[in-house]
């Protein structure tokens, strides 16, 4: 129920506006030929759960951070031709501009 005087801000539509902003909850990326490209996903930065944040900031390298970034994705990815270097600076990028747009979005009530 909300507050008579609209000070009470709603969690579902709260994270909803962030998500639009970035443009979801996940980030799509294309591995192979143009004409036949395989499509992988990841978190995105903004809504990584806290436990495979945890294991990002302790991942030895771009080759860990790729296995807990993909998960199940990544032997289907490195055999698409994948490239665990090329997939972190992606992770990186994305993180980098999603900070300047989350700066941008102001909640909306309800």
């Amino acid at each position: 129920m909300s507050k008579p005087n609209g000070k009470r801000y709603r969690l579902e539509t709260v994270k909803r506006s962030y998500s639009e902003a970035v443009g979801g909850e996940r980030v799509e990326f294309e591995v192979g030929p143009e004409d036949n490209p395989q499509v992988f996903s990841f978190p995105h930065p903004i809504f990584t759960p806290d436990d495979v944040q945890q294991e990002l900031n302790e991942a030895k390298g771009d080759e860990a951070g790729a296995r807990i970034l993909l998960g199940d994705q990544y032997a289907e990815f490195i055999a698409a031709g994948g490239d665990v270097n090329s997939l972190m600076l992606l992770y990186v990028g994305v993180r980098s501009e999603a900070q300047d747009k989350v700066q941008k979005v102001r909640p909306t009530r309800g």
